[in-house]
């Protein structure tokens, strides 16, 4: 056989080595580390990361970050769950019901049950009666505020005196790591620059630890093993990308959305459980979720559908949030020269990519929010009350442009509609 009349084949070019997930993280954490401790020796504002500032933080998270959960299960399978705040409200309230009378392990079961029951009326409006998502959502909102309203006026009035809110709800005793919290506590008062913003920060995650928070934060790697690493998971993940097609290969969609959006409905009303049972809370209040439940579905967004990207999206709004509970004007107004510092990062990253449009965008709104710290001494309390929203804002205008939502999100489906 001629050599010169072989076919030629050209070589197949290596595949890129796609670096892990949590390797991402850390170094995004690596990241936010650097970036708060810079800012705290350059503004003298130690609160950024000392370890009160930080449990406030871990609290404030938890409700987000369960709400967020929530939205992750029921838009993986294609349903599109902004009934979150009205899910959550049923929590607080079936929380507080249970709750001061038989304890706080009874507050989160019957937190999960009254969510649960939340979700259970979105999927049967929903997946059996084809109604829109959103219209769907809007209405577990109204029903959740409303129901909730007529139960205390009619259960906790008597009691509380109060229609608007209810009895004392006895809280979970918290744990704290010794002796590694008061050695820590040591570095932390030391006030070494990074060495002391570390120990300050990793003071506030073990110590005044309660079970509904182990709880909490354990469900963010088991959602991520269910629907990820086993069958059960692969077929729901199924349903939100192509259920004709997961129809055609066997798969019941209708059962798996359903059980989505349960679920979806049971971890939202535990983040309900989070707010009731959290430190200097006498328990349930009207309102007391604060669009939550909507803070929760951002940070869902802002972490691609996944469930690490979703814990950081919770952790970023906490820490807002327990800022301007804890210190005010002061420590948010030094977030903008921080927040200065990390688009200047990335303007570096997208020079470096060639990525001139990126670049020019970052450069100008670097300028803008160091100018802004620069010329203000404090933000007015106006503005640092709603923190979290327009960290809200700001990373969902800074993230759209890497989204990748399941691809059948919000589509209404009907068995048999692929044959």
């Amino acid at each position: 056989m001629n050599p010169a009349a072989a076919p030629m084949t050209e070589p197949v070019p290596p595949r890129r080595r796609r670096v892990p997930g949590w390797a991402v993280g850390m170094l995004w954490v690596a990241v936010a580390v650097t970036v708060l401790s810079t800012t705290s020796y350059l503004t003298g504002l130690p609160q950024l990361t000392s370890s009160g500032t930080t449990q406030s933080a871990l609290r404030l998270a938890l409700p987000i970050m369960l709400a967020g959960l929530g939205g992750l299960w029921a838009e993986r399978a294609g349903v599109v769950n902004i009934g979150l705040e009205g899910m959550m409200i049923l929590g607080t309230w079936g929380a507080a019901w249970a709750g001061y009378q038989w304890g706080p392990w009874a507050a989160v079961v019957a937190a999960v049950a009254f969510g649960a029951l939340g979700g259970l009326v979105h999927a049967v409006a929903t997946v059996t009666f084809g109604v829109n998502h959103i219209v769907s959502g809007v209405a577990i909102n109204l029903l959740g505020a409303g129901l909730t309203k007529y139960l205390s006026t009619l259960l906790f009035q008597p009691v509380s005196r109060n229609p608007r809110e209810s009895p004392v709800v006895p809280k979970f005793d918290t744990y704290s790591a010794q002796p590694l919290g008061d050695w820590l506590g040591e570095l932390e008062d030391m006030q070494r620059v990074g060495l002391s913003d570390v120990a300050g920060m990793l003071r506030g995650l073990v110590t005044g630890v309660s079970p509904l928070t182990m709880l909490a934060l354990l469900l963010v790697p088991v959602s991520f093993l269910v629907l990820w690493r086993t069958s059960f998971g692969l077929r729901l993940r199924s349903c939100g990308e192509n259920p004709v097609a997961a129809e055609s290969l066997g798969v019941n969609v209708y059962r798996y959305k359903y059980l989505a959006v349960i679920a979806s409905g049971a971890l939202a009303g535990l983040g309900g459980a989070a707010l009731v049972l959290q430190p200097g809370q006498p328990g349930y209040l009207e309102g007391q979720t604060g669009n939550r439940g909507f803070i929760g579905l951002a940070a869902m967004i802002f972490g691609n559908w996944r469930p690490g990207g979703l814990l950081g999206g919770s952790a970023l709004f906490g820490f807002a949030d327990a800022l301007q509970l804890r210190s005010g004007g002061a420590t948010v107004h030094a977030l903008l020269y921080g927040a200065s510092l990390v688009i200047a990062v990335l303007v570096v990253v997208q020079l470096l990519r060639r990525n001139w449009l990126a670049v020019v965008v970052g450069a100008l709104s670097a300028t803008v929010l160091y100018a802004i710290y620069w010329y203000t001494d404090e933000l007015p309390e106006q503005l640092t009350t709603y923190a979290p929203q327009f960290v809200t804002l700001i990373v969902l205008a800074v993230s759209a442009q890497r989204l990748r939502p399941p691809a059948a999100n919000g589509v209404v489906y009907r068995r048999g509609e692929g044959d």
